[in-house]
């Protein structure tokens, strides 16, 4: 059995992002949440528990106070200035050398984001919060003695820095979550992160380069010619004393569960050399084939058979494991391939 988290999404529901060049209904909707919490119900792999209460000081450990204070005062700021009150989007974006905040409402959003992927609506900070929250009752439940968790989070977070958010991601989950691992933990410990999805999860990458207790390794399409384009390349490897953990392995568009199968095998020994007390997975199940975000540019071709193939594997680690929802959009599909991640994981 499997512990659950869900969270209460509704209250972060923007209206559009600006994807490609046309400004389009956002692909991270609430409807993705309530498919997954019904499927979770409906297969009975474990109890459902509401997030436990953590204040702000356990996401201050992962993200800047100049950051959290922007997010959680960027709408009503933005709307207050006369931006359009549907979502803040920012117009202008600091790029390298731009590397001074502006106090103007409607300029700072391209200070803190970096793309226009992370619309933010009056109730998106709240949301986030929950969403780390349900990853945290994970991390505290590990802890405690529980074989495993579910963090049912929305928004997702493995594209969100330490300071800026982008790809529907606002405070990384997965990132907070490892942080109270190594903070409340009995003994002092190391924590993997191991991202399954389509995307390079660049915003645990940046939090951890350079730290050598957390190991990320992340399998992902070509960042040549997907999403987020700057960061995930096999050459990063992190740098000082985190130089060695960081293991980015890039896959080719149109992947079989066999080639896939096989690149996680790579990655769990990658893991299991790191010997760490806990593992969290970056749960995207964007690689299931045409998945609607990743379609245009070349998709994974994954079937529903490949997730409870991925959940024994993972399981062969025999550690406390926290998945953390990430992407995944092709909805039809989505709870059922949820499900099977876990009843993989579980059933071994």
């Amino acid at each position: 059995m499997i512990s659950i988290i869900p969270t209460t999404t509704a209250r972060h529901d923007p209206p559009h992002e600006f994807l490609d060049g046309a400004l389009v209904p956002v692909f991270e909707s609430p409807e993705r949440a309530a498919i997954i919490r019904d499927a979770l119900q409906a297969a009975a792999l474990g109890a459902c528990m509401p997030p436990r209460s953590f204040g702000i000081e356990p996401i201050r450990a992962i993200h800047s106070a100049a950051y959290l204070e922007y997010l959680e005062h960027a709408y009503e700021r933005w709307v207050a200035a006369g931006g359009a009150p549907e979502a803040v989007l920012p117009s202008t974006l600091a790029v390298r050398w731009m590397a001074r905040p502006s106090a103007d409402p409607l300029a700072a959003p391209g200070f803190y984001c970096f793309d226009l992927s992370a619309p933010i609506v009056a109730g998106t900070f709240a949301a986030a919060c929950d969403s780390a929250a349900a990853a945290l009752t994970g991390a505290a439940l590990l802890i405690e003695g529980q074989p495993a968790a579910y963090a049912l989070c929305r928004p997702p977070g493995h594209h969100a820095g330490s300071d800026m958010c982008g790809g529907y991601c606002y405070l990384n989950n997965a990132a907070i979550a490892a942080q109270y691992l190594i903070d409340h933990a009995a003994r002092p410990c190391r924590v993997a992160i191991l991202d399954i999805d389509f995307h390079h999860g660049n915003g645990t990458q940046q939090i951890f380069y350079e730290r050598a207790d957390v190991f990320f390794a992340s399998l992902h399409a070509d960042p040549a010619h997907h999403y987020p384009y700057f960061l995930g390349y096999p050459d990063e490897r992190g740098a000082g004393v985190g130089y060695g953990t960081n293991l980015n392995l890039v896959l080719d568009a149109g992947v079989s569960d066999t080639v896939f199968l096989a690149a996680l095998t790579t990655a769990l020994d990658a893991v299991a050399a790191y010997a760490p007390s806990y593992l969290i997975i970056s749960a995207g199940l964007d690689t299931f084939a045409g998945d609607p975000v990743a379609a245009n540019s070349g998709s994974f071709a994954l079937s529903s058979a490949a997730f409870p193939a991925i959940g024994r594997q993972i399981a062969r680690l025999d550690l406390p494991t926290l998945f953390v929802q990430e992407g995944g959009y092709a909805v039809a599909e989505l709870g059922e391939n949820v499900v099977g991640l876990l009843r993989g994981f579980v059933q071994r």
